[in-house]
This record gives structure tokens, C-alpha cells and sequence, in this order.
């Protein structure tokens, strides 16, 4: 096995990129196959059984499990997500794995290459050692994450179970018990276009979409005033992107908006759908007819119910090795939700800062990935 530093640049220098529905990447770039087949080969020299789990074409899941040599006390799922987010903007080499500082710079050093290269370091060490009274750990690198998380929901819908489960996500070597859902949509307005010189005799698709808008923007000042979660905080909703028309001198006839929504425990997609649909049709107005279609899979929100018992044990874990940590809940949303809702006890976990996820000039503190391999290590082995 590579040491750390240096399994974390070549997985940066891999480009994965979540095409998230576009479609003018390089084909070069996207989807998940060139990490895949390396990860294979990391896992096929550590001779220990593994398969690849096809999700959609060019993208498979890849899952490893490790064998204690004694009864294991129980079965620990170690998730790591493969993709990353497109690279437009970014001011370092996207893919040039850059050291500097202590820093390693590229897309996907922080989210969530640096915390899948430190799980395969500690999946790899328990192969290499066989410690005694060592769980079974399945490492599960999957797909999709960043878009709809395709890749997790196959694995568990597959059957997949475990006693407990740690997801991959920056956290500064802290845990993450709870995080909001999310909900995306695309909200459709059509009209009849015509020469804007005569504008009467169109139907301006913008103007339909612009009454909705406002719509939404009081409807979010409903969410935020609402009793919120006494973790999470209030239920929200924002509108990403806005696009319509073909040119200043044509009437346009359609208007689509991007819709964000996040949601707290107990809610779902399809109850947030339902809620803002009726807020929309109630709007004075709207005689006029729209369309709102989900966008991507989403994500349901993690309740820190299922985790009270693990979150102590790992917090354990993490003191006996950086002396202390904190437990807390964030606003994003993780493969965490999916594992949770199959009935399986997990927290996030991993270096780096969610703060440099997904920026121009992305990077990860090299000093945490040795301590979080250490902690995931010791975990493991009960300690």
C-alpha cells in the first residue's frame, strides 16, 4: 500500500467528476472508472474478497471485506464516495495533487478523496496485521454521491447490512450525529412567443415564472420563521438558477427555475413536494399552469437517534488519539441519511474541512490523514 500522502495524490490525480446532468464536460473528466479500477488494484494487492457493483454504466460501486482471524464482536462499514463536483473556476490544477504548505491541493483532496484514501489505509492495516478480536469491515467505495447518490442506495438496497457504519466526509477529525435532507426541483413555466416588438400578442413565459418567484421567496420566510429543529434549525428552501427565453426580441415561451429544499427529520420528498405544490396553486394570480419535477434522487435527513450508543464509542476512539472532539450537526447532506434509513447506526467522519469542499483552490491538511487512519484503525479493533 502507497503511504498516505501519496495514495491521496493519485486519487486526485484521477479525475471523477459528477457531470450532476450537464452536458458539456469532457468525457475524459466524468463519472467514476478511473478511480474505480485503481482502488481495484490498491484492494486486489491486499488479497482480501471484493466486487464491483454496477449502478449505471461506467459507474460501479466497489466494495471490499476484510476477515478478522477470530469470531468478529461485529461488522463495521466503512463508506468513502468516489465523485466529485465539476472543476469550472477552480484556480489550482484541478487534478495536480499540488503540495504545499502541508496542504494538498485539488479537486476532491478535501471531499472526499482524503478521507477514502485514510479508510483504505486502515482497511489495508487490518489486513496487514490481522489484530485480534478486530471486527469485520466492509470498505464500500460508491458512487453518485455528490448528485443523487445512486451508488449508496444501490449498496443498501442490495441487502447490504452492518452493525454500524462510519461515511467519509471532511469533519475536521470531528463527528457528525445529524444533517438536514434535500430536495431539488425543476419548476416549469411555458407562454407562446412572438417579436417583442409586439409583445401583446405572446404570452411571456418569464412573467408567469417571475409571480411563482415571488411566491417562493415568501414562502421561505414562512419556512425560516417556523419552529425549527432543536439540532438542525429551521426548514429552508432557495432557488439556484434561473433560465428562459431565446433572445431580447423574442417573447420567450418557457422559464425554468432550480429549486433547493432542505429538510428536517420527519420529513420526505414527497411530503415537501406536496406542501409547496399547494403553496404555489394558492398563489393570487396563478391561473396559469406550471410543472415541478424532481431534479435528482435528493437526500433525507439524518436523525442522531440511531447513533447515540456509536457516537460515544467512536468518540472514544477519536480521544485516545487526538485527546478530545466535538459532536455535532450540519446543514449538507451525506450518504449517511441512506444507511441510516436501512436501520443501521452511523456518524460521518474524516479529515479535512468542509470549508475547502467543492472551492477554486480546494485542499486538505496532510498532518490529519495519518490520525484519522489511526482512529478508524483502533475502532476496528475495539479500542
Amino acid at each position: 500500500m502507497l503511504p498516505l500522502p501519496q495514495l491521496l495524490a493519485e486519487l486526485v490525480r484521477l479525475p471523477s467528476i459528477n457531470p450532476m446532468g450537464r452536458t458539456d464536460l469532457d468525457p475524459a473528466l466524468v463519472h467514476e472508472s478511473r478511480v474505480t479500477d485503481f482502488l481495484e488494484s490498491q484492494i486486489r494487492e491486499l488479497g482480501c474478497e471484493f466486487y464491483r457493483q454496477r449502478v449505471a454504466d461506467g459507474r460501479e460501486n466497489l466494495v471490499a471485506t476484510y476477515m478478522p482471524p477470530g469470531p468478529a464482536p461485529g461488522h463495521v462499514l466503512f463508506e468513502a464516495h468516489q465523485d466529485t463536483v465539476p472543476v469550472d473556476g477552480m484556480i489550482v490544477e484541478p487534478f495536480g495533487a499540488k503540495v504545499e504548505g502541508g496542504k494538498l491541493y485539488g479537486r476532491g483532496s478535501c471531499d472526499v478523496k482524503g478521507g477514502g484514501a485514510v479508510m483504505l489505509a486502515a482497511f489495508a492495516r487490518l489486513i496487514r496485521e490481522k489484530p485480534a478480536n478486530s471486527a469485520k469491515v466492509t470498505l464500500a467505495f460508491t458512487v453518485d454521491e455528490e448528485h443523487g447518490g445512486a451508488g449508496i442506495q444501490e449498496l443498501m438496497a442490495s441487502g447490504f447490512r452492518a452493525d454500524c457504519a462510519i461515511v467519509a466526509e471532511p469533519t475536521l477529525l470531528n463527528i457528525v450525529n445529524a444533517h438536514k435532507g434535500v430536495a431539488r426541483w425543476i419548476l416549469e413555466t411555458t407562454g407562446r412567443a412572438c417579436h417583442s416588438s409586439r409583445p401583446e400578442q405572446g404570452i411571456n413565459a418569464v412573467y408567469r415564472m417571475a409571480r411563482l418567484l415571488q411566491g417562493i421567496e415568501e414562502y421561505a420566510r414562512t419556512l425560516q420563521s417556523a419552529p425549527p429543529d432543536p439540532i438542525l434549525g429551521p426548514r429552508t428552501i432557495s432557488v439556484g438558477r434561473v433560465t428562459g427565453g431565446v433572445s431580447p426580441n423574442t417573447v420567450p415561451d418557457f422559464c425554468r427555475a432550480d429549486l433547493d429544499r432542505r429538510l428536517l427529520p420527519g420529513e420526505t420528498y414527497e411530503s415537501a413536494t406536496a406542501e409547496l405544490e399547494a403553496v404555489l396553486k394558492a398563489l393570487p394570480g396563478v391561473d396559469f399552469p406550471f410543472t415541478l419535477t424532481r431534479s435528482s434522487a435528493g437526500c433525507l435527513p439524518l436523525s442522531p437517534a440511531l447513533s447515540v450508543d456509536l457516537v460515544k464509542r467512536f468518540g472514544a476512539t477519536i480521544d485516545s488519539v487526538t485527546g478530545s472532539h466535538t459532536v455535532h450537526p450540519v446543514p449538507f447532506g451525506t450518504d449517511a441519511a441512506t444507511v441510516a434509513a436501512a436501520g443501521v447506526p452511523v456518524i460521518v467522519f474524516g479529515p479535512g474541512d468542509i470549508a475547502q469542499a467543492h472551492t477554486k483552490d480546494e485542499w486538505i491538511d496532510l498532518a490529519q490523514l495519518e490520525p484519522a487512519a489511526e482512529i478508524l484503525f483502533r475502532f476496528a479493533c475495539g479500542k
